[in-house]
This record gives structure tokens, sequence and C-alpha cells, in this order.
């Protein structure tokens, strides 16, 4: 199965003066971890995850920052016809849940790890993508 038969096409995107705040209102509202930072071309520049608000402008007291001030500009990133075993094994090489989907340079789609494993013949390849995301902290 292709990335583009379980990907979601209708992306939201963040424009790279997006506000924290904004963006954070974004997720809350379409109930999402992430939103790719795209310019006016529809090319990616970077991505911001929840994590990224936390760390990135929360913990750090940058109420003000903004999507540039706080995106992974490193992208990893598929293509629509990229196969669901080979995303899950990038998204887990990485350890990623999410993966935008990048044709011709523009962003057409993204893909969750939940995305996979709603597909019954993918759910070994999920789990053990998401084990490989998911190793545990240490705090100190």
């Amino acid at each position: 199965m292709k990335i583009k038969d379980l990907m979601t096409s209708n992306v939201l995107y963040a424009k790279p003066d997006a506000s924290v705040e904004k963006i954070a209102q974004l997720m809350k509202e379409q109930n999402i971890g992430s939103i790719p930072v795209c310019n006016d071309n529809g090319e990616v520049l970077g991505i911001v995850t929840d994590r990224d608000i936390v760390l990135r402008a929360i913990s750090v007291g940058n109420m003000n920052a903004t999507a540039k001030d706080i995106m992974s500009s490193n992208v990893v990133y598929a293509n629509s016809n990229m196969s669901a075993h080979d995303a899950a094994n990038l998204m887990a090489k990485n350890q990623i849940r999410r993966l935008p989907i990048i044709d011709n340079n523009k962003l057409v789609g993204i893909v969750a790890m939940a995305d996979i494993a709603r597909k019954n013949i993918y759910v070994d390849e999920a789990g053990n993508a998401l084990s490989a995301i998911s190793k545990p902290g240490q705090f100190s």
C-alpha cells in the first residue's frame, strides 16, 4: 500500500511568521500534534510539534516566538508513492510520529503513525516503529 492511500491530504500549515499561540490554538482545535511550516509556494520550511512549543517557547519564556523561531527545519519527509512499510521504517529510524508528504517540493499530505496502524496489514510495522520512537527518557 502506498502512503497516498493513507495520508491526510487536506493539511493545515502555518506561515513562518505565525505566532506560537495561534499554532497551539490550531493544534487544539484540530486535535493534532504538529503543523508544517510552509512558504507562499507551499514548500515546506519546517515543522512545529507540540513538543517544540513546550521546549523552545514555553520552557524558556519566549511567548512571543513565531513558527520560524521554534520549528524543526531538518524535516524528514516522504513522497506519496512511498510504501507504508518504508514510511513506517523511516518514522522509526528518525523517531518521529508524523511524516509530511512532499511531491514536487510541495506539501501534499501528512501521515501519522496512527494512520499506518489503522490498516490491519501494517499493525506489526506500526507497532515496531512506535516501539522504536517511544524509547524512555531520563529525568534528572
